[in-house]
């Protein structure tokens, strides 16, 4: 038995190192800033931040949080990181010996055989439990191997949830910024529509006063039903809107509560995106891709050990008696300790190729790693000039607006003293009412901008999953 123990533990030295390639992350080279960024590169970012302080609205902040307990894509990705744990802990128990057990009763007369059946008066019975164990002694690595492979996959998993959280934050603040901006779009309208009856009113009193002709009221009349037109539009679009919250949130359809104004909420002039090098680290996406890249350079290794023997002990230890009464007896007793080996021989090639695919999943996984960063930096940058632009874009509407309504109440002025036709008042309102219209959806896409770039640098990537309010 000494002898045995040393043959096991000699194996276990000779197990330190498993077979195939040692795992390096590719190197990718980020660039030192990121394109439209403005200034040197620095550590901060807003990626660094919680959700909750990036956007300051107690309502939206609720939203969130209750999506992060109810979303059904959420709680789906949670189970697949149970599953992948309970992979990970398959393979990794293959490490250790296997122990069972055995055991029976059998009562016979006579004996037979198809040559020569015989009967005999005599009945013999027999009693036996025995305790079976093996191991596969990981001599090259291969089940090592194979275990690194499942824990990268749980670690692919887990990010892949992080991924769904963080695209579920975004997901919710984007539908609430489009639903407030929606808002405000239907306040545009209906203001419209009481500013273009205002005006119809006019020209219907100067019409019947023989002021004017029958043309003025019937292009105002025009013009008020175009208005009047996108109210039921925007309402329906309205309730679309919640309807999608309220998917996100795991409930039924129904009315979404409103915070503050959408011109309320205020934006730094500059986010700060920090260092590109940091997405490998933020990003969910890259992470994954990372975990499944190590996965892949382990199952390659897996594949280089199975060229190689498979060496095992097997032992088993128990009692045999024809009478269960002497079943303890010294006699009964039963051991075996055995050593096992096999290995291929001719098998067709397949192990080649099986080795083969190994490596080409490993070059396909190193490609989508490399694709993955280069599409990280892309969406930064994307978002960083649409934010920089959208704000040029909406200081010119702002002043666009504002010399539109002074325009408005300038042409009112002028035609009822007499000094305009009414040409001039409808395109003066005409004009009006789709610039206000845009400028509620240049603010709103500047806010989904920034909602856009907290996603593509990682945001919350600090957080545990406990302290978003995710369900475990």
């Amino acid at each position: 038995m000494r002898r045995w123990v040393a043959a096991a533990a000699a194996f276990g030295l000779l197990a330190g190192c498993a077979l195939g390639p040692k795992y390096k992350r590719p190197e990718v080279k980020p660039p030192a800033a990121y394109r439209g960024q403005v200034g040197p590169a620095r550590a901060a970012s807003i990626a660094d931040l919680p959700w909750w302080e990036v956007f300051r609205d107690d309502t939206l902040s609720k939203l969130i949080r209750e999506s992060l307990g109810g979303n059904l894509d959420l709680l789906e990705a949670a189970s697949r990181v149970d599953e992948a744990r309970a992979q990970a802990a398959i393979a990794r128990s293959e490490l250790f010996p296997t122990v069972g057990y055995a055991g029976g009763f059998q009562r016979t007369k006579g004996s037979f055989s198809f040559s020569q059946p015989v009967a005999t008066g005599n009945t013999a019975n027999a009693f036996f439990g025995v305790l079976n164990a093996s191991w596969e002694i990981d001599l090259w690595g291969r089940i090592r191997r194979t275990s690194q492979a499942g824990q990268a996959d749980l670690f692919a998993t887990e990010a892949a949830r992080r991924g769904v959280l963080l695209g579920l934050v975004s997901d919710v603040a984007t539908a609430y910024i489009q639903l407030r901006e929606l808002d405000e779009e239907l306040v545009i309208a209906r203001q419209a529509v009481l500013s273009f009856r205002k005006t119809f009113d006019i020209f219907q009193r100067r019409y019947e006063g023989g002021v004017a002709s029958k043309l003025a009221p019937a292009r105002g009349e025009a013009a008020l039903a175009d208005a009047a037109a996108t109210v039921p539009t925007l309402e329906s679009r309205i309730v679309a809107q919640e309807n999608l919250i309220r998917l996100l949130l795991g409930r039924d359809p129904g009315p979404i509560p409103r915070g503050v104004p959408l011109d309320q909420w205020t934006t730094p002039p500059e986010i700060p995106p920090g260092i590109p090098a940091a997405l490998l680290e933020r990003r969910p996406d890259v992470r994954q891709a990372e975990e499944n890249l190590v996965a892949a350079n382990a199952l390659v290794g897996a594949a280089i050990a199975e060229f190689l023997p498979k060496i095992g002990l097997t032992s088993f230890y128990g009692q045999a008696s024809p009478e269960l009464s002497a079943i303890n007896d010294a006699g009964s007793n039963l051991w075996s300790l055995a050593t096992t080996f096999s290995g291929p021989i001719v098998n067709g090639g397949r192990l080649y190729e099986q080795y083969k695919a190994r490596r080409a999943q490993f070059e396909q996984a190193k490609l989508n790693y490399e694709r993955t960063v280069l599409r990280a930096l892309r969406e930064v940058s994307d978002a960083l000039t649409e934010f920089r632009g959208l704000a040029e874009v909406e200081r010119e509407r702002e002043r666009a607006v504002k010399a539109l309504r002074e325009a408005v109440d300038l042409s009112q002025v002028r035609f009822l003293s007499g000094l305009s036709g009414y040409y001039e008042v409808l395109d003066a309102q005409q004009q009006l009412f789709p610039a206000e219209i845009a400028l509620s959806q240049t603010r709103g896409r500047r806010l989904l901008a920034v909602v856009t770039l907290y996603k593509a640098l990682g945001g919350g990537w600090r957080l545990s999953v406990a302290e978003t309010g995710a369900k475990p």
